[in-house]
């Protein structure tokens, strides 16, 4: 009996280790698949490394920069032209509702960075934006979709959009010596300097150098995990060199320190990316932080929070910290989120939480004014950031220019 009730035991026991064997095996099938199809190996030895990080010095102020990057779709998904004007319209009315009572410590209002494609461009869908901009809630800056292209092709576009949105609306302001229009980039499809393995959504190899020549002073592209364009660089402020010849050159780069100076073709300007702490698919696998907000992942305190402490920041002035996060800000599923109480509630956090004018102080800025303060900071200046919104590109007009006579 005795010798029965152990080999039923027994049994007993091999099959459950086969059963957690297998549990096990598929566990990390599982992870395997999820690693692999978020391309998580791209930027995962970096972000263990965590070699972007710096401690502040005790008893300074630490101050946020808080930029918000749009991806600013109308013709998204190729709708009738009465939902092209219906998602701008519904920007002009909910934005500035938003943002009414919102102050940083330089008592600005949050101003949102419409970066707008090319190929999209309607006279008609730009006026609204514009009168954002007068009243100082946003800024207009260039994106761009286009695939299987050429050097030519490239600089023909960004010529006569930069040109026209300078021109007819005072969008971007002009350098002041040479009068080209100066602007900010996000490549549409994530694709920039052809970085797709595919060969997907852009074709120029030398792209960097060309959004350089003709008027580019940074790219707020990334993060644009999971996406395979994401680059192996993680949480920086970086230049990087263009190989004319090869694709990606940005993956890698110099990173912008206090003291120093340019090195390289353009400065690469990332937001936030990481695993969420609170956020777990299936309950076990930590979900990518990518700073991207919509309604299905809102800006919660959470997310805020982890937002600040990731630090990104020019190399010596860790108590300078930039926040840049994104959206494609036209998609209907996403506008209560963008234009309702989520967002509300993410700006009373950070007007909260990290503006008490003695530990912390927040400053809401544009793409541009981040750059200039970056820029700033690079220089070796100190002091109050908000002061250097304008530091080395100037504020655009936002009216439209007198025509030559």
């Amino acid at each position: 009996m005795v010798r029965m009730m152990f080999t039923l035991l027994l049994k007993s026991m091999t099959v459950i280790f086969l059963v957690l064997s297998l549990l096990v095996v598929a566990a990390v099938a599982m992870v395997a698949q999820e690693v692999r199809k978020k391309n998580i190996l791209v930027w995962l030895g970096r972000y263990l490394k965590q070699d972007w990080r710096a401690e502040a010095p005790g008893g300074v102020t630490k101050h946020v920069m808080f930029c918000f990057v749009d991806h600013f779709e109308p013709a998204w998904a190729s709708p009738t032209y009465e939902t092209e004007c219906a998602r701008v319209a519904r920007w002009r009315q909910s934005y500035p509702a938003l943002c009414a009572g919102r102050k940083d410590a330089d008592g600005r209002s949050p101003v949102h960075s419409f970066f707008y494609p090319e190929e999209e461009y309607r006279p008609e869908h730009l006026q609204p934006l514009v009168e954002l901009c007068r009243m100082g809630l946003g800024e207009i800056e260039i994106h761009l979709h286009h695939d299987k292209d050429t050097e030519q092709g490239l600089r023909e576009k960004l010529r006569r959009f930069t040109e026209l949105l300078a021109r007819d609306h005072g969008a971007l302001p002009r350098h002041p010596v040479t009068g080209q229009p100066q602007w900010a980039f996000i490549h549409g499809n994530w694709a920039l300097d052809n970085s797709h393995p595919d060969g997907y959504g852009c074709g120029v190899n030398n792209e960097l150098i060309v959004l350089r020549e003709e008027g580019c002073y940074a790219d707020f592209t990334f993060p644009a995990a999971p996406d395979p364009c994401q680059t192996s660089t993680i949480n920086s402020i970086y230049y990087a060199t263009d190989d004319p010849v090869r694709p990606k050159s940005h993956d890698t780069g110099v990173r912008v320190s206090a003291g120093g100076a340019p090195v390289g073709d353009l400065m690469i300007i990332q937001g936030p990316l990481g695993f969420m702490k609170t956020s777990r698919k299936f309950g076990v696998l930590p979900r990518i932080e990518n700073s991207d907000v919509r309604a299905s992942c809102p800006p919660t305190i959470d997310r805020v929070d982890d937002w600040v402490r990731t630090g990104i920041h020019v190399q010596g002035r860790p108590e300078w910290i930039f926040v840049k996060i994104h959206t494609h800000g036209t998609q209907e599923r996403d506008m209560d989120t963008l234009l309702g109480e989520p967002m509300r509630k993410a700006f009373e956090h950070l007007e909260t939480r990290y503006n008490d004018g003695r530990d912390w102080m927040l400053h809401y800025v544009s793409a541009r004014e981040m750059y200039n303060i970056v820029k700033a900071a690079e220089a070796g200046m100190d002091g109050n950031p908000g002061s250097y919104r304008d530091y080395v590109i100037s504020r655009p007009s936002y009216q439209a220019e007198a025509p030559l006579q």
